[in-house]
């Protein structure tokens, strides 16, 4: 059965096996796993997790995949497959026993939904994703680097890297004209006041090519004055740019700022 992918759907199949091992070492799997996989898209990730955990959740938003994904599934009853769109249904409901996110996201989406199941999926303990290579660079840069901005400091204030892996272009159908990687992280924790840390995370990157002080003004959670009070509290200069701090700064700073 021939299945095409869908461009808009940032489908990019995973369809060589040889991949699926550096996956299983990444995400530590163990019999006893609950994992949840976003995008199964053919099912080749979907039946390797089945084989070697306690449950599968899968959420597809293709519905067309059905007749392949359950051709594939079959005599694997510990997979549980729901069609929907996994940045609108609530996944803490729909998978509330898993500890593991194990996927080969989509390219359109893989950034928020990784942003979104930091607090959304309080439970996961674990991903291992497969994303685009800028992707899973910018997860991690550091502070004054190109590829840093708000999704590398709320992901380094929840979790720390265990692994990274390149990933061939090859390895997808169709081949993607970007490289991917591997990416495996862990949670370490979650700020208290988490919500309030990534709105100002989120609102000082939003202007990026601004001092930081007029990137809050400019988004309306702070007045300029009343933030460079705030920034000279943590023992910044009034001038600082968001992607000259680092991710406990932004801790700092949200407290500052009250």
């Amino acid at each position: 059965m021939s299945v095409r992918s869908k461009k808009e759907l940032g489908q990019h199949f995973l369809v060589d096996e040889n991949i699926l091992g550096v996956i299983g070492r990444l995400a530590e799997l163990h019999d006893d796993d609950v994992v949840l996989e976003i995008g199964p898209g053919l099912g080749v990730l979907t039946a390797y997790l089945a084989d070697r955990v306690q449950r599968v959740h899968a959420v597809e938003l293709d519905a067309t995949l059905g007749p392949r994904l359950l051709e594939r599934l079959a005599g694997r009853p510990n997979v549980e497959l729901r069609f929907g769109d996994a940045m609108r249904i609530d996944l803490a409901d729909a998978a509330p026993d898993a500890t593991k996110l194990v996927a080969n996201l989509p390219f359109n989406v893989a950034t928020p939904l990784i942003a979104e199941s930091l607090d959304g999926l309080p439970a996961i303990e674990l991903w291992c994703v497969m994303v685009q290579r800028e992707v899973a660079d910018r997860l991690f840069a550091r502070p004054s680097t190109k590829a840093y901005g708000a999704v590398s400091v709320l992901v380094q204030l929840v979790a720390e890297r265990t692994g990274f892996h390149p990933v061939s272009r090859s390895v997808f159908r169709p081949r993607p004209n970007v490289d991917s990687a591997l990416v495996a992280f862990r949670r370490h924790g979650l700020p208290s006041n988490y919500p309030r840390v990534k709105e100002v995370v989120e609102a000082s990157f939003a202007h990026r090519r601004k001092r930081l002080a007029n990137s809050l003004e400019l988004a309306g959670l702070a007045s300029r004055q009343h933030t460079e009070a705030a920034i000279d509290q943590i023992g910044k200069l009034a001038t600082v740019r968001a992607e000259e701090l680092a991710p406990a700064e932004f801790l700092a700073l949200t407290e500052a700022l009250g």
